[in-house]
């Protein structure tokens, strides 16, 4: 064959060799294809089995919990109404054994006080105290030893009187016996500054036997526990003075040119106590009572309509079966007060008392009011003026300074041989500075002003500011607290002294607001024994740690030496309470709290019932903050609890969270450090009607058993420094 011939051959050969091998592979992709297919529809089928298997298996989980869950609530409600009286039970005793003790320990109090014989009378008698103030305001005795130690018994005696009014019920009886006490208390609180204003007249009348050898001028500082009275006398008048300062007590201001060329002495009164901060309360109530009259009148005048339609709607008779009546809300019905009588208030022999002998020397009169109550009609709205201080947000600390400047009295003089001296019976006169009117100045045609005074005053050491202070001034015409005419404000932490200035003399005090450690960062309840406890609670700025034991509490933590004089001592709750706020470091939250801090509002009943129920336990379980506490609704409250029988810290493992409502308590499944909450009920748990059984399914007989064995006036205690902090809510 030829050479062309083979050659074709084999082309042929190799094209029909490719057409087998085109249709071999096309047959295995189909066949492939086919094989692909069939798995695919086999793992369709499998995974469609199994997506069944799987919503079979969730049906199956679901009806198990939705039964488990029936069960759990059936079981509860069968023994619901013995967990609530067994609770309602135990509350009772103890309120019950609470209430005997504290009548026990008054009656004691009245016997001992009764026993007492010492001299100093019983303000609880109207005959015995009303003699003490005749006597003491007929007393001529200005010598400012015998004064000081006449003023501490009568700050005593209104100590004595506050406990008084605080303790006593709300009856009618009560309510006219807490009027007359609160006279008592005005007339007690006037005639102590009467008389620290005649000690201080009578210093003055002898500057110039006092004078500085260096200065020329008298200055001198008299202070006891409860007073520091500042005495300056420019006797030099030396037009060069700018500034002077009482070093020892931290107090200064500085001398206006016209004061520095005048014959005056200026008194700085600092009472570490506050008379006036009460008459601003008062002040600021009444208007907040008729701002609430005021928004009541409308929905009050729509009842009345209401009731009227009812009548009417009475008298057509009814229609059909049913009788139709307009549907009232219970919550407003509660709401409404129609009663608007005022009582009228009665004046006392007191009252005239202090009308009588040294009447325009008193605290009231004084500052240009003859009673505390202004004459004039308060505006009937709750929002007060801008530089007004509104004492629900601000609480004054470390007392009230008095600023005054007099005219010096006449200072006696030698002459041939005899002390002579101007008697003039008009007593200390205020210096009139800055000068009211201010007059025109007719050769420069330039209005006569006079210059700020410069004040600085260092804070007490017994008090602690969180923040900067708000210096604020006494305006007598209306009894508040007022921000305006002070200006130039700046605060030193590292000396503690506030510098400013103002355009006149004034009474002034340091403010702070009294949420400024709130809300806080987080708490904690742990027991050390049997009824001994430690709260401890972060605030926003400090931590305070307070150990309870019984029916007393101690502050262990001091927030530095500021708080020396409270910390390491056992006291009342109450008494505790009053020491750290007036301290400055208040903790402590009130029916208007919540208007100023940022909080999760939750339902007060639930909240109290809490406490009520943590205190039965607290010398057996540990209870802390949680985080999700906020994230649970108003109706919810979230805290962490484990029991805790051994000293030391709680490990942080033991921690259990625990949902509590109105109607439902339990155990959570989630952990406090979970990345969401949960409400899924935990294993082998079960649901309570009550707090305390809902920890009793956690609880070893040695832990309920000292849970049983918890003092009453333990429980109260806890029970009291709960609802005073209100640490649910307010962390």
């Amino acid at each position: 064959m030829s050479q062309s011939g083979q050659t074709c051959r084999k082309a042929f050969q190799h094209k029909s060799s490719a057409k087998k091998k085109g249709k071999a592979s096309k047959a295995d992709r189909e066949k492939a294809q086919k094989e692909e297919q069939k798995r695919r529809q086999k793992e369709e089928e499998e995974e469609r089995l199994r997506k069944e298997q799987e919503e079979r298996e969730r049906l199956e989980r679901e009806r198990l919990e939705r039964e488990k869950q029936q069960m759990l609530e059936e079981k509860d409600r069968g023994r619901r109404s013995d967990e609530l009286e067994e609770v309602r039970r135990m509350l009772e005793d103890n309120l019950t054994a609470v209430n005997k003790w504290e009548a026990e320990v008054r009656e004691r109090a009245k016997w001992a006080r009764y026993m007492r014989c010492d001299g100093t009378p019983n303000p609880s008698i109207a005959q015995e105290i009303n003699t003490f103030i005749n006597l003491w305001r007929e007393d001529t005795e200005v010598q400012i030893g015998p004064v000081l130690e006449d003023n501490a018994l009568a700050l005593q005696l209104i100590e004595e009187l506050e406990s008084i009014i605080n303790n006593r019920g709300d009856s009618e009886q009560n309510r006219r016996e807490t009027e007359q006490d609160k006279e008592t208390l005005r007339s007690l609180q006037n005639l102590i500054h009467c008389k620290l204003h005649l000690a201080s007249e009578e210093m003055l009348k002898w500057s110039n036997a006092h004078a500085d050898a260096e200065t020329g001028n008298m200055h001198k500082v008299i202070q006891d526990k409860n007073v520091t009275l500042c005495l300056w006398a420019n006797l030099s008048k030396n037009s060069r003075l700018k500034e002077f300062c009482f070093e020892e007590v931290g107090l200064a201001f500085e001398v206006p040119k016209q004061l520095a060329v005048s014959d005056v002495a200026v008194r700085i009164l600092h009472t570490h106590y506050d008379h006036l901060s009460s008459l601003s309360w008062e002040v600021q109530s009444r208007r907040r009572e008729s701002a609430a009259k005021a928004e009541e009148a409308p929905l009050v005048a729509e009842k009345e309509q209401e009731e009227q339609g009812d009548e009417e709607s009475k008298e057509d008779g009814q229609r059909g079966e049913e009788d139709v009546r307009p549907v009232k809300s219970a919550g407003s019905k509660s709401a409404i007060s129609v009663s608007s009588e005022k009582e009228e208030k009665k004046s006392t022999p007191l009252q005239e008392a202090e009308k009588g002998e040294n009447g325009g020397e008193n605290l009231m009169e004084e500052a240009g009011a003859a009673d505390p109550v202004p004459s004039a009609p308060e505006p009937v709205t709750d929002t007060l003026d801008a530089d007004i201080v509104d004492l629900r947000q601000y609480m004054p600390l470390g007392g009230v300074f008095y600023f005054d400047v007099f005219w010096l009295p006449p200072q006696s003089k030698l002459v041939s041989g005899w002390e002579m001296r101007e008697l003039k019976g008009s007593g200390l006169q205020p210096f009139p500075y800055p000068a009211q009117p201010q007059t025109q100045n007719t050769t420069s045609g330039k209005e006569d002003t006079s210059a700020p005074i410069g004040v600085s005053i260092k804070v007490p050491d017994s008090v602690v500011f969180l923040e900067d202070p708000l210096v604020a001034r006494w305006d007598p015409t209306v009894l508040q607290w007022r921000t305006d005419c002070i200006t130039d404000t700046t605060y030193d932490a590292a000396t503690k002294t506030v510098s400013f200035k103002t355009s006149a003399f004034h009474t002034f005090a340091l403010l702070q607001d009294a949420h400024a450690n709130m809300p806080f960062q987080s708490w904690e309840l742990r027991p050390l024994g049997l009824n001994s406890a430690q709260l401890t609670i972060t605030a926003a700025v400090s931590e305070v740690s307070i150990i309870i034991k019984d029916n007393q509490c101690m502050l262990t933590s001091d927030a530095g030496s500021v708080l020396s004089h409270v910390a390491r001592k056992w006291m009342s709750p109450s008494s505790l309470q009053k020491a750290l706020s007036s301290a400055g470091v208040n903790l402590f939250v009130n029916e208007y709290s919540s208007k100023y801090v940022s909080i999760t509002a939750k339902d007060p009943l639930t909240e109290q019932a809490m406490y009520e129920q943590m205190a039965l336990v607290a010398s057996t379980f540990a209870f802390s903050w949680s985080q999700w506490n906020s994230q649970c609704g108003q109706e919810h409250l979230v805290l962490q609890a484990c029991q805790h029988l051994e000293a030391g810290p709680v490990p942080e493992g033991a921690w259990r969270l625990f949902l509590l409502g109105a109607q439902r308590f339990m155990c959570l499944e989630m952990k406090e450090r979970s990345e969401s909450f949960s409400p899924r009920l935990a294993e082998d748990s079960e649901f309570h009607s009550t707090f305390l059984h809902m920890l009793k399914d956690y609880m070893s007989p040695a832990g309920w058993s000292r849970a049983q064995e918890s003092h009453h006036l333990f429980v109260d205690c806890v029970y009291k420094l709960l609802c005073a902090t209100r640490v649910l809510t307010y962390s």
